[in-house]
């Protein structure tokens, strides 16, 4: 009998990557979920409708949930803290419910934000100290899903990700291309402040496949790190794609001051992912990409 596994968000940058990964593997049966932007494939569901959530879970039956719907981007979080909160904190804990009541396994995307930068590497048992609202909420959420007894429920924290999208906006690293590309005269400054860890989501989407992989006797932890291990920031990463585009970088100017204003951002949350890389030997491993090999070969 095939693995049933259901995706939600399957339409966004993870998402889709991860439901392309799970379909492409062959052996699984795959739902996909998506709601503001349906694609052909995929099930149209609104996940704060509790009710036909559960119908549609009760149905399909799955044996995995991968829950990559969120609302991801901090300053939007900031602006309608309401709408986030319920996407963000009471959707998982719904689906941790279900997960207790329907028994399948849930693994809730959450982030590197869900720490202040100030004391990295950061562990899985690390002391949470989110700066902004998303982070906070994202803290929230694990500990929803973590607070359901009885549920099969997995934290896994990651950190900025880039990756095949529609548009470059989808992607915090992925506008960069836009940024270097612009040779129209104008000028942008670019944070040289924050450290960032930029992964990309086919190797996240690889890596859970391979999780659900695992025999019985591979325990998996409440909370897994997975993130590569090559820290830019995000002016160092456009003076990487100028160079590989072929293309000058005079119009960007480095900020290495703290912001002043704005979303608060963490400034350095790397994440420790040796507990990963041990649950993981013989089974794939971490095997992350290097920022440039993933650009050259088509990771984008």
């Amino acid at each position: 009998m095939s693995l049933r596994v259901l995706i939600t968000g399957a339409s966004g940058m993870l998402g889709s990557a991860v439901y392309n990964a799970f379909k492409a593997d062959g052996s699984y049966t795959v739902l996909g979920l998506a709601h503001s932007r349906t694609k052909e494939g995929l099930k149209k569901l609104d996940l704060t409708d509790n009710a036909t959530t559960e119908a549609v879970f009760a149905e399909f039956k799955p044996h995995w949930v991968i829950h990559c719907a969120a609302e991801r981007r901090p300053d939007v979080a900031e602006k309608d803290p309401e709408a986030t909160r319920v996407i963000n904190v009471s959707v998982p804990d719904n689906l941790a419910k279900l997960s207790k009541a329907l028994k399948f396994k849930l693994v809730y995307i959450s982030t590197d934000y869900v720490f202040d930068g100030t004391s990295p590497p950061y562990t899985p048992s690390s002391q949470t100290n989110p700066l902004n609202l998303y982070g906070q909420t994202k803290r929230d959420g694990e500990l929803a899903v973590l607070g359901v007894t009885g549920s099969q429920s997995i934290v896994l924290r990651v950190p900025v990700l880039y990756g095949p999208v529609e548009k470059n906006t989808d992607s915090a690293i992925n506008v960069l291309l836009d940024v270097v590309s612009d040779q129209s005269g104008k000028r942008y400054k670019m944070d040289h402040y924050a450290t960032r860890y930029p992964t990309n989501v086919v190797d996240i989407a690889n890596f859970l496949v391979c999780l659900t992989t695992l025999p019985p006797s591979r325990v998996i932890p409440p909370i897994l790190h997975y993130s590569a291990g090559e820290p830019f920031t995000k002016y160092e990463i456009c003076l990487v794609v100028s160079r590989l585009l072929g293309l000058p970088h005079e119009h960007i100017i480095a900020d290495a001051e703290p912001p002043k204003d704005g979303t608060p951002r963490p400034r350095d949350c790397q994440l420790y992912t040796r507990e990963t890389e041990d649950l993981m030997e013989g089974y794939g491993g971490l095997s992350w990409t290097p920022f440039e090999e993933a650009f050259n070969g088509g990771k984008f």
